[in-house]
Parts: C-alpha cells; sequence; structure tokens
C-alpha cells in the first residue's frame, strides 16, 4: 500500500530526508543578510537566520533559490554558488533535512522582506559577527558560508 507523503515539506522531513535550499544571501563586499523570524514563523521565532526553502520536485537548485529569495526577500539572484552540504536532524519526532548551502550575491538596494508572517526586520552584518539570538542552524550555515571566501 502506498501512502501519500504529506504535503507540506516540514511534514515530510518527519518521515523521510527532504531537501532544502540554505541560502546566505551576500553583496559581495563582505556583509550577508540575515533575517529576523517573526512570531509567525514556523520554529524559532526571534532568532537571525539565513533564508532557506524546500526543493520542490522537478525544480533545479537554481530555481528553488531564485524562487526562495524572491519570496523572502523580494530581490532576484546576480549569482548562486553551491558553498557545501549538510546533514541536519532535529527535534522530537526527528526532523530530517539535507541542507545544500548556496551562497547567493544580491543588490542590498533590491532587498526588502517579502514575507512579513515569517520575519519582521533585516539586516546587513558581517558572517563573524551576527546578531543575537541565534537561529540553531545559524552558525554552522555561516561557518560553511566563510570557507567559500567572497
Amino acid at each position: 500500500m502506498n501512502a501519500t507523503p504529506p504535503a507540506l515539506p516540514r511534514d515530510r522531513a518527519l518521515t523521510a530526508p527532504t531537501v532544502s535550499c540554505v541560502f546566505v544571501c551576500h553583496d559581495a563586499a563582505g556583509r550577508v543578510l540575515l533575517a529576523r523570524r517573526s512570531a509567525g514563523a514556523r520554529d524559532e521565532p526571534g532568532t537571525w537566520d539565513t533564508g532557506a526553502g524546500a526543493l520542490e520536485h522537478g525544480e533545479t537548485f537554481e530555481e528553488a533559490v531564485t524562487r526562495e529569495v524572491r519570496e523572502e526577500y523580494t530581490a532576484t539572484p546576480l549569482a548562486i554558488e553551491t558553498v557545501g552540504v549538510r546533514n541536519i536532524l532535529r527535534g522530537s519526532p526527528v526532523s530530517h533535512w539535507v541542507a545544500v548551502i548556496f551562497a547567493v550575491h544580491v543588490d542590498p538596494e533590491r532587498v526588502a522582506i517579502g514575507e512579513p508572517h515569517k520575519f519582521d526586520s533585516l539586516g546587513w552584518f558581517t558572517p563573524r559577527d551576527p546578531p543575537r539570538p541565534h537561529h540553531s542552524q545559524l552558525l554552522q550555515t555561516l561557518a560553511l558560508f566563510r570557507t567559500y571566501g567572497t
């Protein structure tokens, strides 16, 4: 018997590994864009994090990252580069994400909050000095991003 998989990626991640495209937007001048998660965020409200979104069936990584950057930050990527991969196991019951990390160059003048129900603030920071409190995945993502060397 084939069960229909859950519709939402966050629900699918409770029963099978799910691919997430995590993106660190940068200005090519040493700063990264971080968003503070609002009270309506799926998890860890009030924390600062990079952007992310689930890979949808039939999408390329670049299509997923472009879609998510536009949705979350209203900007169009100028360049997208793969930085690395992380295997993320979180919570109880365990959610399992395979996070593919991308460095995404964006024009700071084009950035705005595109999903106010998820984010209440945006800011530009150095990757070694992000604001607090951090999302549980932020420091590991920024460490991987720093190896990329924008």
